[in-house]
């Protein structure tokens, strides 16, 4: 199959907003602890969908699997367990930092690590930067990280200008300090997703080998990757339901002051938020498959997409309200930039693309 670069950038489009929306479900949430409803939610996220998706579109999944190299599985598996660590803590950056802010900054460490280390790594980038199409895709990356820059301004501004009372008016738990340094640790972290996708390529050749069309080879590395994200964050929010004594509210009717607890609502909002969640990477790798010989820059694309759209949903929460005119220009700005960095690295990956029907020509003639 060819690569359909500015395809891939509407997959990532479209996973980017599955990204930034996942949260919005747990508001509905009522009476449950942050770890009761983040485990119950990941069951669906890592386990669940990833499971029936894999078996419903590709090919023997169990067989591709079981013939898959051990260090292949092993490092998916890993890389996942790091990533779930960047997970775990990107909940807790929501409860800190609300999503306008906690997106910008964790994302953007996240965009730089998880785009341009894989390639540092194994020796590449002088190669990419030797090609105009290369240089092209890495000038969008530069753009992007201009676009995240100045939505972090954006958010610097928030922190200045409002009021604590107005902060905790739209994320409760308000705490810049608290939320800056979770969102760092996170970011890191959660670059580990693109080194387990990258290990798992073998997995997707598997996949395809079996008859996998290629748009969907990418469906049964995140079933290993996504076990290595379940392992940490389970064994975590365990920890945390022992420690506080909250492990009661999987099936406790009623809070200990007596106040009801709506258990099917619950499961509904988790099972939404956990599904939506899981939707990111399925897009994420339909996407990758599009984008030819610069795949690591899908990336920086599904970082862009998911900082575009969160940036929106706390618009529409009124996480904004109050903040100055030159505050709300940079929100504006920082979108705009996102966009066309968006629009650069999928004309960078057109142009690699383009490359060999170009030499074919000439070839010919």
């Amino acid at each position: 199959m060819d690569s359909h670069p500015f395809l891939g950038v509407v997959f990532h489009w479209i996973g980017g907003l599955a990204a930034a929306s996942f949260y919005v479900p747990y508001r509905g949430v009522k009476r449950w602890s942050w770890e009761t409803y983040w485990l119950i939610g990941g069951v669906f996220s890592w386990l669940i969908a990833p499971a029936v998706l894999g078996l419903a579109l590709t090919n023997d999944l169990p067989g591709v699997l079981a013939r898959a190299p051990s260090s292949a599985l092993f490092w998916a598996w890993c890389f996942g367990l790091l990533w779930g660590l960047g997970g775990l803590t990107f909940g807790l950056t929501m409860r800190y930092l609300g999503m306008s802010l906690g997106y910008g900054v964790a994302l953007g460490i996240c965009a730089v690590c998880g785009t341009l280390i894989p390639p540092i790594f194994k020796g590449a980038i002088a190669g990419i930067a030797a090609s105009a199409a290369g240089r092209m895709t890495l000038i969008g990356i530069g753009v992007c990280v201009i676009g995240i820059a100045t939505s972090a301004l954006a958010g610097l501004g928030k922190e200045r200008e409002l009021p604590e009372s107005a902060k905790k008016e739209s994320v409760k738990e308000f705490s810049f300090r608290k939320g800056i340094a979770v969102a760092l640790f996170c970011g890191v972290m959660s670059a580990c997703m693109a080194f387990a996708l990258d290990a798992a390529a073998p997995i997707a050749v598997l996949s395809e080998a079996a008859g996998t069309p290629k748009l969907w080879t990418g469906l049964p590395k995140l079933v290993v990757v996504l076990w290595g994200g379940f392992t940490s964050n389970a064994i975590w929010c365990i920890v945390l339901g022992l420690r506080n004594r909250t492990a009661r509210e999987f099936l406790a009717a009623r809070t200990p002051t007596g106040e009801p607890v709506p258990l099917l609502a619950n499961l509904q909002f988790c099972a939404l938020a956990g599904v939506t969640w899981y939707f990111q990477f399925f897009f994420y790798t339909m996407g990758e498959t599009q984008m030819g010989r610069f795949g690591f820059s899908s990336w920086t694309l599904h970082m862009a997409s998911i900082i575009i759209f969160s940036t929106l949903w706390g618009v529409a929460l009124k996480e904004w309200r109050g903040t100055s005119r030159r505050t709300h220009g940079l929100i504006a700005a920082g979108v705009a930039v996102l966009i066309v960095s968006t629009l650069v690295v999928g004309y960078g990956n057109y142009l690699a693309a383009d490359v060999p029907t170009a030499r074919k020509q000439s070839e010919s003639k």
